[in-house]
């Protein structure tokens, strides 16, 4: 049986890196881009609980399944680490138009490539995931169901690992915020002094009361950093990233991470931060997306992330 315990003993050590910026405030970045290769960033942490418990269960047939959209970075991920535990892996696509062109989606196709097999379902179904999920445990009682992002309690507990004694030296606390999971177990394990920042991806009214319930602390803010919506890929937001990556030598993507640092260097000129402030920001990975992020907008003839 595969042990997932040993994900949590990294070898390596997760860097935090100082971006060289002229302010009275220090600006940091933590890459948990770098933790694994293709279960990157907050994707790895949220994951852990969730299958470490699941793994303890005597089952007959392993299965994962999981929600997302057709550049999920939450899927690839699940479909990673379903190849590399031998665990199966089903997942379920929000958008049906894409059953018989899955294959031209980079981050589908990777995620096929790992051994993930595919239910596409509309739009409409896929709002209602409460009944979906209750739908599919009764479909597969032994399989391990995740939400969409991986967000629960399990994932907010695993987030702690993002945490140890070298950020309790930080003011401020930022992350990109999707499903709220991370942010929550941000908050939920922070330091008494730090503040948190989530920086929203998505426009979704009911972020707040999740991430209440999840963290059970009021340290955090959240900011709009969508853009207009999730997903929304604006030109400014492309120059920021490869303007970034020629700077720092570090590369965003266009969904969470390069939202959130464009947003971070706009409250840093705007004073937000009091002087002699230092702020760590945690690269949540996911930059296997940017090839779909480049596969659109080419089709819309307009610039693309210039990165590799």
């Amino acid at each position: 049986m595969p042990n997932f315990v040993k994900m949590k003993l990294l070898e390596h050590k997760i860097p935090i890196v100082e971006i060289p910026i002229k302010s009275n405030v220090k600006l940091f970045i933590k890459r948990e881009d770098l933790t694994h290769p293709e279960i990157s960033g907050n994707k790895y942490w949220k994951m852990f609980f969730n299958v470490k418990k699941y793994l303890e269960k005597e089952v007959s047939e392993r299965k994962i399944i999981t929600f997302g959209g057709a550049f999920s970075n939450h899927i690839a991920a699940a479909a990673a680490l379903g190849n590399e535990f031998g665990i199966e892996t089903l997942g379920i696509i929000r958008g049906n138009e894409l059953e018989n062109t899955w294959q031209e989606n980079p981050t589908l196709f990777s995620a096929h490539q790992n051994g993930m097999s595919f239910r596409f379902v509309t739009r409409e179904i896929y709002r209602d995931k409460e009944k979906m999920m209750k739908e599919l445990q009764e479909e597969f009682p032994e399989a391990l169901v995740v939400p969409e992002g991986g967000t629960n309690e399990n994932a907010v507990e695993g987030i702690q690992y993002m945490l140890n004694d070298e950020t309790r030296e930080f003011d401020y606390l930022c992350s990109a915020v999707g499903t709220g999971g991370t942010v929550s177990g941000i908050a939920k394990f922070a330091a008494p002094h730090q503040k948190v920042i989530g920086f929203k991806a998505v426009k979704d009214k009911s972020l707040e009361v999740r991430i209440k319930k999840l963290s059970k602390r009021d340290n955090y803010t959240l900011v709009d950093a969508s853009d207009g919506g999730f997903g929304k890929i604006i030109d400014e937001n492309v120059r920021f990233i490869n303007s970034f990556y020629k700077q720092f030598d570090i590369v965003l993507e266009p969904v969470y991470t390069g939202k959130m640092l464009r947003k971070i260097f706009e409250m840093i000129d705007e004073g937000y931060f009091p002087e002699n402030s230092k702020i760590l920001a945690f690269h949540t990975g996911g930059v296997q997306g940017i090839a779909g992020a480049n596969k659109m907008l080419r089709k819309k003839s307009r610039a693309t992330i210039d990165i590799f």
